[in-house]
């Protein structure tokens, strides 16, 4: 598999409402993303950070391709879902509903050099 769904860490819910402790530690940068319905997103990969993602609110079509083996793979990702990219496989978001979620990566995308572990193609 090209993914891999996880659960949060810890969750507690009562007539209050809900708390989710998605992760508490091995990621150094956390997004927040908010995408509107037929929106594209992604179509990119990292040589060196694995992402996390976890679905606030919506739904969209994740395709992923492995780029050394270029193995296939597509999902329907909806609300709840939280999930592992890791890295060299090239993630690609067509959101069918107006979308938020996080995203978390376990080394950050900014460099010590100035550049950005992005590879679109």
């Amino acid at each position: 598999m090209l993914i891999e769904f996880i659960q949060p860490d810890f969750q507690f819910e009562d007539a209050r409402g809900c708390l989710k402790q998605l992760v508490h530690d091995g990621w150094k940068q956390v997004n927040y993303i908010s995408s509107v319905a037929g929106a594209f997103r992604g179509n990119h990969w990292h040589q060196r950070n694995k992402e996390a993602f976890f679905v606030i609110s919506g739904h969209f079509d994740l395709s992923l391709e492995n780029t050394r083996t270029h193995e296939k793979e597509s999902y329907p990702i909806k609300t709840g879902d939280f999930f592992i990219i890791p890295p060299n496989v090239s993630h690609s978001f067509l959101f069918t509903d107006d979308t938020q979620l996080i995203s978390l990566y376990d080394e950050g995308v900014e460099n010590e050099d100035g550049s950005k572990d992005i590879q679109h193609g």
